[in-house]
């Protein structure tokens, strides 16, 4: 491929290069590459222009002028080197049709469901998302909930030459303020909610609105859940289709009559000439909303209501999703992502009704992410919970220790004991050795990840083998 037909070049000699590849990693350069220079949040990629021009990159793409006989200016290389992506793999995502999912809490979930949905309706579904990518049954592995552009038109071209005709998205507020997923069009878009999360990188929740936003200014038809507080935000000024559900208030669709059990929740799903019963196997007031918003797009997108809510009720789960561990102890172990306030109040708020003893709850906080959570995520757990072990997350290049004293900030004054056991696995063992009979314990925090990322590396932690080696020690 010739350099004129990735970007508008005006030098004619420089735009009849062969280009041999594209990279914004400056590592990955070869003779006959183009490197885009991306003013990261952490490294300046115009620092490694030089480096690459050395290495024989064909053409490097600048927002300043670096002096280089072959590079071309550019106002934004994110920009850019999106577009450069997706015409180096032919423009994929044009035969394609996307459906994204965005807000902080349920975007796992509902793109599970959905996929689930979609095939039952005889599509072949490509999946790109948190836990993994997938096409058809092929499981891909994942780094990024959005991938960047490169991988994610790799993964377009991909899903297209397998016969995928839906992509289902998660897009992540770094990936809408990136311009990773800049120039695509979406069949529809879904908006779960928004809550306190990200606050490092957009520094106020309307920064975090604003990034969340643009994604239904890509779509067809705008899916919105009406009750959380940003909904009105989000529609706000939109010209596409508008559709909301809701579980209570004046909505396109609502959940009527829900029935909650510890297992499962069944309700009505009704809309303008239409009620249709909907069961899922999955507990909580947030499964209602991910299911809801799951159904609600597939009816958007032509599927027949029966079909929907027949692959919902066949689902058995998510994993890391209120993740639910064999066992024969007489007390149950969930294992779930939840790593934000609002998502670790609505676990314990679903299994609280549960609970016959204690609710014991496991959970640390982020290393190098929104310090301003965590106050608020311990004060959550002391008033939702009846045992509390602070421990590590993913504390990254932070010291463990200074991420707990900050959740014990939020925990001062209150009542409920709780234990501090900063390693991880430790912690887990001690909360499995030391339950009781109907105890529900909460392992929040790191759901599906089989890692933890320390300041020494990344170490392998898989929750669920952890338990299974608690569970052992108990019988020995």
């Amino acid at each position: 491929m010739k350099l004129n037909e990735l970007i508008l070049c005006s030098d004619k000699s420089l735009g009849n290069t062969d280009i041999l590849g594209i990279t914004c990693n400056s590592k990955e350069v070869k003779s006959g590459y183009v490197f885009v220079c991306i003013n990261g949040t952490v490294v300046d990629g115009h620092k490694f222009a030089q480096d690459a021009y050395n290495k024989g990159a064909a053409a490097i793409i600048v927002e300043r002028d670096l002096g280089l006989d072959n590079q071309i200016i550019v106002e934004n290389t994110r920009l850019v080197y999106s577009e450069m992506c997706a015409k180096w793999f032919g423009n994929p995502a044009d035969s394609l049709k996307l459906i994204g999912v965005t807000g902080t809490n349920g975007k796992t979930s509902i793109t599970y469901m959905l996929k689930k949905v979609l095939e039952s309706a005889g599509y072949t579904v490509g999946l790109i998302g948190t836990i993994q990518n997938m096409i058809g049954e092929e499981i891909v592995a994942s780094q990024n909930t959005t991938p960047n552009a490169y991988e994610l038109n790799s993964l377009f071209a991909l899903m297209k030459a397998k016969g995928c005709s839906y992509v289902i998205m998660e897009v992540s507020s770094h990936a809408l303020d990136q311009y990773r997923v800049y120039n695509l069009d979406f069949e529809a878009a879904v908006f779960t909610n928004l809550t306190q999360d990200h606050l490092d990188y957009h520094k106020t929740m309307e920064n975090y609105l604003e990034a969340k936003k643009k994604l239904f200014k890509m779509c067809k038809t705008a899916i919105i859940n009406s009750d959380d507080e940003y909904a009105n935000k989000i529609i706000s000024g939109l010209e596409c289709k508008v559709v909301t559900y809701s579980t209570g208030n004046d909505s396109t669709y609502s959940a009527k009559g829900i029935k909650y059990r510890p297992e499962s929740v069944d309700y009505e799903l009704v809309s303008s000439g239409m009620i249709n019963h909907i069961r899922v196997n999955t507990g909580g007031n947030f499964t209602v909303y991910n299911s809801m918003a799951a159904v609600v797009c597939a009816l958007e997108l032509g599927i027949n209501i029966k079909v929907a809510a027949e692959a919902i009720a066949s689902i058995s789960g998510v994993k890391g999703r209120a993740e639910v561990v064999p066992n024969d102890k007489g007390f149950t172990v969930i294992i779930d992502y939840a790593h934000t306030p609002d998502g670790l109040k609505n676990i314990l708020k679903t299994f609280k009704e549960c609970e016959k003893n204690r609710l014991i709850v496991l959970f640390g906080c982020g290393g190098d992410r929104d310090k301003a959570k965590r106050p608020i995520m311990g004060n959550i757990a002391v008033h939702n919970a009846d045992y509390v072990i602070v421990t590590s997350d993913n504390p990254r290049s932070e010291e463990p220790l200074s991420i707990i004293d900050d959740i014990l900030e939020g925990m001062k004054g209150a009542t409920t004991p709780y234990k501090v056991i900063p390693n991880r696995i430790e912690a887990i063992k001690y909360a499995v050795k030391n339950a009781q009979k109907d105890d529900i314990i909460v392992l929040a925090g790191k759901g599906h990840e089989t890692y933890q990322i320390l300041n020494t590396g990344t170490i392998h932690l898989d929750e669920r083998e952890v338990v299974a080696e608690a569970f052992k020690e108990l019988s020995e």
